[in-house]
């Protein structure tokens, strides 16, 4: 019997009854040790194109095909912690799409294909929604989030939910990336001790795995980016405006977009046509001249590098001498592909700029996440972030065991959004990385996009000090809503890291063009094999 029969009649069985994944509650239990057979898996490193051509052929239906991730989630998530919960209803929603595509009707591109959300996107199902807190433990939306309706209606399975930086990494100033009081740390299945960055930590964590085809991440700043590098996939980090932001649980809305998050650039890509759109209750999708394809795909040209003028900001270089040597690789297979470097350009982080854009999501996720608790349904236990910080406070021994809510402090301190200082920094961070930053760069250098490191290699999990940042090049554009593509540059003893193409609002179309083309040149992607520590690193 071929294997996926054996997964689909096995996984059947048990009804997929599948609430939690069994994560411990925090901690780094259970032991690291390598996975036996981790690799030994028939869709490993599969993509979109090749799934949907074992669909149509018949070699394998939507049904098998959740089932055999949802079976290899529940062999090998223990040692990742990456997945919260399970969708019980994936497989009868799968078997739907089966039918549809037997009577002829294929909704799309992701038709049958399994997509895992991080939890602070609503789905209106059995699944719950909670930033990964305890606060919102039970809590089910009413509706779902406009990406997870435009994945439902593009045929797509929703898989799960996975485990983040609870409350996307917007809580305390000494956190650990990937940890969360639902589902506990998040690992790196590359070396099981490193963090795999945050705040989309499950979500990078699992499609590196092969836990699913594709994932929804969410970012302000660097929380695709990062976790997408840090697990050697691909991230896209679309122009604030491009995906709708209604149903997702916000830190800032000047800054926060859901983008896709894929073992190659063709699979992101492939999302980000679906998710994109006008939504009537996000003001930013509406009224913006930059256009929203409805499907990227065909900016897939392994010949785009020809020819395009890239700024090297070399600002982001220099914290890592490794980075520094995967990075120079890098631009010498950009110039081979035919880019022509401006190197260097002069875009740099402030302290203006940090302070002042600290300062907006300060005030903005006070009053965002109020506007989202207010409209959760009863039996909740917060409605605004005083609750949230009184609840942490009565349940200190499971919310806070390793590191506090010092952000959460700062930011109740603050007033309401017609505060001057509050105007104040929004136009001051704009400026700053807008006119006088991207804007200022590309059109003095006439430049297609930027390049930089997405950052280091990840670091070993540290609950008592929180998270050791190396380098990170995502705060311009995080700051600007400006887009920002990462893909695999190569390695450092077995760790990924990956280089960041960012540029103008709405260029996502150019920037996948050269995220492709470079992925095509340079094929750094390689499957993790959930080693428990460097010193394993063959």
């Amino acid at each position: 019997m071929p294997s996926s029969r054996r997964s689909f009649l096995r996984l059947s069985a048990l009804g997929c009854a599948a609430a939690m994944v069994g994560k411990p509650s925090s901690g780094l239990e259970p032991e690291v040790s390598p996975a036996a057979g981790v690799g030994d898996f028939e869709l490993a490193e599969v993509g979109v194109v090749e799934l949907r051509r074992r669909m149509e052929s018949g070699e394998l239906s939507a049904r098998e095909i959740a089932a055999l991730y949802i079976e290899r989630i529940e062999v090998h998530d223990s040692l990742l912690s990456s997945v919260l919960e399970i969708n019980p209803d994936a497989l009868e929603i799968a078997e739907a799409l089966d039918r549809e595509r037997a009577a002829g009707r294929v909704r799309g591109p992701l038709h049958g294909i399994p997509v895992l959300l991080k939890d602070n996107v609503d789905t209106a199902d059995r699944m719950t929604t909670t930033a990964g807190s305890l606060a919102l433990e039970g809590s089910i939306a009413s509706r779902d989030s406009f990406v997870a309706k435009a994945l439902r209606e593009g045929g797509a399975v929703l898989l799960g939910k996975t485990n983040l930086s609870e409350w996307a990494n917007f809580r305390s100033s000494r956190s650990s990336s990937g940890w969360s009081a639902r589902g506990g740390q998040c690992r790196n299945p590359f070396v099981l001790d490193r963090s795999p960055c945050g705040s989309s930590s499950g979500s990078g964590a699992a499609v590196s795995a092969s836990f699913s085809t594709v994932a929804i991440g969410t970012e302000t700043n660097g929380s695709v980016v990062c976790p997408s590098s840090a697990n050697g996939v691909v991230g896209i980090k679309p122009t604030v405006g491009l995906v709708s932001r209604s149903g997702i649980i916000p830190i800032a809305h000047s800054q926060d977009t859901a983008g896709p998050m894929a073992r190659t650039v063709a699979d992101a890509t492939a999302v980000l046509g679906v998710i994109g759109g006008v939504d009537p209750e996000d003001s930013a999708t509406i009224g913006h001249s930059g256009p929203v394809h409805a499907d990227y795909t065909r900016f897939l040209d392994a010949g785009s590098l020809r020819g395009a003028r890239l700024g090297v900001a070399r600002s982001f270089f220099g914290f890592h001498a490794d980075v520094d040597r995967v990075l120079e690789d890098a631009l010498q297979a950009l110039r081979e592909a035919g880019a022509v470097l401006v190197d260097p350009i002069d875009l740099e982080v402030s302290t203006g700029l940090r302070d002042s854009s600290h300062e907006v999501l300060l005030y903005e996720f006070k009053a965002d996440v109020a506007a989202y608790l207010a409209k959760l349904g009863p039996g909740v236990a917060a409605r605004d972030l005083a609750d949230l910080i009184r609840f942490n406070e009565e349940n200190r021994d499971r919310e806070m065991p390793y590191f506090g809510q010092e952000v959460f402090l700062e930011a109740q301190q603050r007033g309401p959004l017609s505060s001057p200082e509050y105007v104040a920094a929004l136009e001051t961070s704009r400026r700053l990385s807008r006119t006088e930053g991207i804007d200022r760069v590309v059109s003095e250098h006439r430049l297609d996009a930027i390049v930089a490191p997405t950052g280091g290699p990840a670091w070993v999990i540290d609950l008592v000090n929180g998270d050791h940042f190396g380098g990170s090049s995502s705060t311009p554009a995080a700051v600007a809503g400006y887009p920002n593509i990462t893909v695999p540059a190569g390695f450092i003893q077995g760790l990924p890291v990956g280089l960041s193409f960012f540029g103008r609002p709405f260029s996502e179309g150019k920037l996948i063009g050269l995220g492709y083309a470079f992925e095509q040149e340079t094929q750094h992607r390689r499957a993790p094999l959930f080693r428990p520590s460097v010193d394993s690193v063959g």
